[in-house]
């Protein structure tokens, strides 16, 4: 099988956007996911005392899993190694931009890696949707961040009026063109959409572990003192009747081929990725000469693009399984772009049509 990669998400956004917010939030909500956190000191993350298991150098353990850890850039690469490495079962990493680099040196960072545990899991921008264009005045170079991101969270969402917040989404739409734009409330995103978040169905039952920052924010909810995230104002779901939903919402596709798929065509699809279209993940049969008998797994976010080649199981079903995250997505045009992807003539395989497909491939 493909090698498991641990994707590494960069959260930016200047001060006051609410990125720390969003941060504690995942934090709060992943599920029976390990995150890896890199930010620049411990203050601004919401650690209980009651979650905390330890600290050893600059990380600290947190009682659902998760590790925290303070740094500067030198010391980044180092901490991504500690977090990569198997003992840790990490399963996603998120870099808090604040004070570290550039947003864009940080991806720079990470796709210069030879770290080969990681991959690249996109720029989150958190823009403040009342303060946007006085942080345009006081930050130019928000513009730049914006255009390399490929996330755009519109926080704050609910302190704008109708007009302003159309006019805040146009601006955003000419500054980062195509990219999708989620607007949210005090930083509530779905962490499905930034990284595969594990039920906590699969630990062990009766298992004792320690109590978690997760478990504190569920009991806060479950007798109705909000939901416990910071900045709540307990309108959010586990709260008293009439609350908004908690997360900001997304669209997901599913697809599913039993034909193999034409390289040529699924690339050609790939590289004309339709707006506000933020991740694919998923396997690909294409079945050609040659590659019947290997699997690709694929990794896209933005406008990254990775495929990663094993061989198929003995008892595994030759199946494309592809599903398709963003917001304002058209579901329907995307199940038709990709069911013109299939091949015609499934013995009729054009050995030279792979090598796009092998200029992205790892394994």
């Amino acid at each position: 099988m493909a090698k498991r990669q641990i994707p590494v998400i960069v959260l930016a956004g200047f001060l006051g956007s609410g990125k720390t917010t969003l941060l504690n939030h995942l934090l709060g909500h992943s599920g029976g996911s390990r995150i890896g956190v890199v930010v620049n000191d411990f203050g601004s993350i919401e650690i209980d005392a009651m979650s905390v298991a330890g600290q050893v150098d600059s990380m600290v353990s947190l009682g659902n899993g998760c590790l925290c850890c303070a740094v500067d850039t030198s010391e980044l690469d180092g901490f991504l190694d500690k977090l990569a490495r198997p003992a840790a079962r990490i399963d996603v990493i998120v870099i808090e931009a604040s004070g570290l680099a550039e947003p864009q040196e940080l991806i720079r960072m990470i796709l210069a890696s030879d770290n080969e545990s990681i991959v690249y899991g996109g720029l989150v921008e958190v823009v403040d949707a009342a303060e946007f264009a006085r942080t345009r005045d006081r930050h130019p170079e928000i513009d730049r961040h914006l255009a390399i991101a490929d996330l755009v969270v519109l926080n704050k969402a609910d302190r704008v009026g109708e007009e302003d917040r159309r006019a805040v989404l146009d601006e955003l739409a000419r500054l980062a063109p195509g990219r999708p734009v989620l607007e949210a409330v005090h930083g509530r995103v779905d962490p499905e959409l930034l990284f595969d978040r594990k039920p906590r169905e699969q630990e062990t039952p009766g298992a004792v572990r320690q109590l978690s920052f997760e478990d504190l924010v569920r009991d806060e909810a479950e007798h109705g003192h909000g939901c416990g995230t910071h900045d709540c104002g307990g309108d959010c779901a586990g709260g008293s009747p009439g609350h908004r939903h908690l997360h900001a919402a997304y669209d997901s596709v599913a697809f599913t081929a039993a034909e193999p798929m034409d390289p040529r065509r699924l690339m050609d699809f790939l590289d004309n990725r339709p707006e506000g279209l933020y991740r694919i993940k998923g396997f690909v049969h294409f079945g050609a000469d040659g590659h019947r008998r290997t699997r690709y797994a694929v990794h896209a976010v933005g406008d990254f693009l990775r495929f990663y080649a094993a061989p198929w199981g003995r008892a595994e079903e030759r199946l494309t399984q592809l599903v398709l995250i963003g917001t304002g997505i058209d579901a329907d045009a995307l199940r038709t772009a990709l069911e013109g992807c299939r091949r015609v003539e499934p013995r009729d395989a054009d050995e030279n049509a792979m090598w796009g497909v092998l200029r992205y491939a790892q394994g």
